[in-house]
């Protein structure tokens, strides 16, 4: 079988609000992800807006702490034969409201360092602007992404790091899967994409519409403005795709399928295309929606497009309009259901485990788009067991991420996906984004510390690390 590319970006992913700790440290803001507490399998996480409260548990506070450990966590990774890293910036660190008229040198300085171990470890950094780290400021003041003020003081923020950091970074992404955000249903996705909690009655979709509007403004600025910094940036985008089939061979399954997929893909289009898609522009009129999007700011959307798509890949889904199948009903397309795919297996989070969707995804958005993509998350939830002799024997993380390699790798060698890495989520345990959990692992490192927050904190490696350095050092060339 043909071999990936001899430059192909094995790495790591992490954020910086579930690895860092540190919330308030070296002049660091409260952010978004400051003020959710835990939650469990099946059990939301709390927002509380209005502060930290005395009878709640925030793990993102301490998360692995990371600020404090990162040396050590970095020649574990660099043992492991990692090329690359990707993680975030914390908007908070650096304008600690996100308004403030000078950065927070602490917080700059932060970065510079761990930006060098990572280099001097031969470790490129892959860094994300907005990872569901949004000034909490931004929120009191301005109601978050849904005010167009907020794109400048985005902007503001990404020129400070660009400048900085033009030398030691070389792979940016603006906001991290902005598409999440899409069927508005979830609030804490609209919490941390935006920065947006809804009043009753409001019009929720319309608001996320604008919101999103603002947020690819920004992006398509600072692609521009990266651009002039330093022409050498390759700055993509980072999309959540989860490939959605028709249930049945039943032609109304597929527009269903496709009314779905469209919802999500509105994102990269903008982003990639530089325009808004003409399905989008007849749902503003047919739905009465009067999103406020100038001639000036559509030229912006035009002159920023992204150089990559990076994206992460956890499951598929399934829609169907057949009339004797069960499901919970959707809005996309008439009579329209999600539900199960009978097909795949599932974690237990109830994600569906499909290696050869992620083969599917990278064949549709090559196709779609014609940029190179990059994998940016990928990766396995489980509960480990540490075995009496201290190991944890995951060989069931290592057969999920084999089985979706060997597809990504079909993509590549077969298919001509042009793929400029893979960086499985998370490389190291850290704090789970959904629930807030340190017991829903992703990681080949072991970090001792329970969902309570309780541990020493102490790194082991499991019998996926081995697995994962052997494949880095042979370039997947055995699967």
């Amino acid at each position: 079988m043909k071999e990936l590319p001899k430059n192909f970006l094995w790495g790591g992913a992490v954020a910086a609000h579930q690895i860092e700790g540190g919330w308030n440290v070296g002049g660091k803001g409260l952010s978004t992800a400051d003020v959710m507490t835990a939650g469990r399998n099946g059990v939301s996480r709390k927002i509380t807006t209005e502060g930290i409260l005395d009878n709640e548990y925030y793990p993102n506070h301490e998360a692995i702490d990371f600020y404090h450990r990162y040396k050590e966590d970095i020649q574990l990774f660099k043992e492991m034969g990692l090329k690359a890293l990707r993680t975030s910036i914390n908007w908070t660190r650096i304008y600690p409201n996100g308004d403030d008229l000078e950065p927070n040198e602490a917080g700059l300085q932060f970065y510079d360092d761990l930006f060098d171990e990572l280099l001097v470890n031969g470790i490129e950094p892959v860094i994300t602007l907005s990872h569901f780290e949004i000034p909490l400021a931004l929120y009191h003041n301005y109601g978050g992404f849904r005010h167009k003020k907020v794109i400048d003081f985005f902007v503001n923020y990404a020129r400070t790091v660009m400048t900085r950091y033009k030398n030691k970074v070389k792979y940016w992404m603006t906001f991290n899967e902005i598409n999440n955000q899409a069927d508005g249903q979830h609030d804490l996705h609209t919490w941390t994409n935006s920065a947006i909690l809804f009043e009753e009655g409001e019009n929720r979709e319309a608001i996320i519409y604008q919101a999103a509007i603002n947020e690819l403004i920004a992006s398509a600025k600072v692609v521009k403005l990266g651009h002039e910094i330093n022409p050498d940036f390759q700055i993509g985008c980072m999309m959540a795709y989860v490939p959605v089939y028709p249930f049945s061979s039943k032609p109304e399954d597929q527009m269903a399928a496709l009314k779905v997929m469209n919802r999500r893909f509105f994102y990269s289009d903008v982003h990639a295309r530089g325009y808004v898609p003409n399905y989008v522009e007849k749902e503003w009129e047919a739905k009465g929606y009067q999103i406020n999007l100038t001639s000036d700011e559509r030229d912006i959307l035009r002159e920023g497009t992204v150089d990559y798509i990076g994206f992460s890949y956890y499951m598929s889904g399934a829609v169907t309009t057949l009339e004797n199948v069960g499901g919970y009903s959707i809005d996309d397309f008439s009579h329209a259901k999600w539900l199960e795919n009978p097909y795949v297996k599932a974690s237990d989070w109830g994600w569906q485990i499909d290696p050869v969707g992620l083969r599917y995804i990278l064949n549709l958005v090559y196709e779609r788009y014609n940029l190179p993509l990059f994998i940016v998350e990928n990766g396995f939830g489980a509960y480990d067991q540490i075995e009496e002799d201290g190991t944890i024997q995951d060989q069931y993380r290592i057969d999920y991420l084999q089985e979706h390699i060997q597809q990504m790798k079909l993509a590549v060698v077969e298919d001509g996906v042009e793929l400029m890495g893979y960086t499985p989520w998370g490389i190291i345990d850290i704090v789970s984004f959904g629930t807030g959990e340190m017991e829903k692992r992703y990681g080949f490192i072991h970090v001792d510390k329970d969902n309570q927050g309780n541990g020493s904190l102490k790194r082991s490696k499991k019998v996926s690390f081995d697995w994962y350095k052997y494949l880095i050092s042979t370039n997947a060339k055995e699967i």
